[in-house]
């Protein structure tokens, strides 16, 4: 029998106000088991409240997460009921990352492949090294990509690179990737790590009031159908005017010094 770390694994660690989640199957470039999509879930939802700023990674230097572990679809997948029960338990993994109230970064090298690209799609910021790669195989698979994925892969790019990237099952080179605003930014791999840490230090160190209410209201304006709610995004937007981090804001503009925001 396979012992955890064989399996595959997912990880957390609090670094100060940040928490750094790990997709750890490094034999199998971190791709994700239905038990880890499980463990996910349920490590998003240990996230503490007082956290500033989330990043998901892939534990070594070939990938970010090489979709799902298919050597597994066999039995997890076989009957109608298995696929239902696999969508639920990875679906409620994607929910639950998107509508988390702090920031989230990706921090993605080497593959970011099927699932893999849905949970970087999942986070608000995605940050690639130079040498990272994205496809979505589905159809090499003949597996139908959810609509929730798609969804999601056309709020980032454009109906034509959606329509290209599911139909042809091509891999995208970073700086692709990057002029069809698959993701954010990209650096030199050997200096990803320290541009991420340096990037999710400025965000957690900002008023995370008003970075609640703007993550919420864009999640709302994103919408569809029922359409947006205008009045929560009211209230949050106030609630940052009203708070004790705006007198802390403009009082350490005035005093020139770097503001000591406590989330009040």
């Amino acid at each position: 029998m396979l012992d955890r770390d064989e399996r595959g694994r997912v990880r957390v660690e609090q670094k100060g106000p940040v928490s750094w989640i790990t997709i750890d199957n490094v034999a199998k470039r971190n791709a994700v088991s239905l038990a880890m999509w499980r463990e996910l879930d349920a490590t998003i939802q240990s996230i503490e409240a007082g956290t500033r700023c989330v990043v998901l990674q892939g534990a070594g230097e070939q990938a970010f997460v090489a979709g799902a572990d298919i050597s597994e679809f066999s039995r997890s997948r076989r009957a109608p009921a298995d696929v239902a029960e696999y969508d639920a338990a990875a679906g409620s993994a994607f929910r639950r990352l998107q509508e988390l109230p702090q920031p989230t970064v990706a921090l993605i090298r080497g593959h970011c492949i099927g699932g893999g690209v849905a949970l970087a799609l999942s986070c608000d910021i995605r940050l690639a090294s130079d040498d990272s790669r994205f496809a979505i195989p589905a159809a090499r698979l003949g597996l139908g990509y959810s609509v929730d994925g798609i969804k999601k892969l056309l709020d980032a790019v454009s109906v034509p690179v959606a329509m290209d990237m599911l139909v042809s099952a091509r891999p995208y080179s970073a700086p692709e990737a990057l002029a069809v605003g698959l993701v954010n930014r990209v650096y030199p791999a050997d200096q990803l790590a320290s541009e991420v840490d340096d990037y999710v230090t400025a965000v957690a160190a900002n008023a995370p009031l008003t970075i609640r209410a703007a993550k919420r209201t864009i999640s709302e304006l994103s919408k569809q159908s029922p359409g947006p709610d205008r009045e929560l995004c009211e209230r949050l937007i106030a609630e940052c005017s009203a708070s004790a981090d705006y007198l802390e804001g403009t009082r350490s503009f005035v005093e020139k010094r770097r503001p000591d925001f406590l989330g009040r």
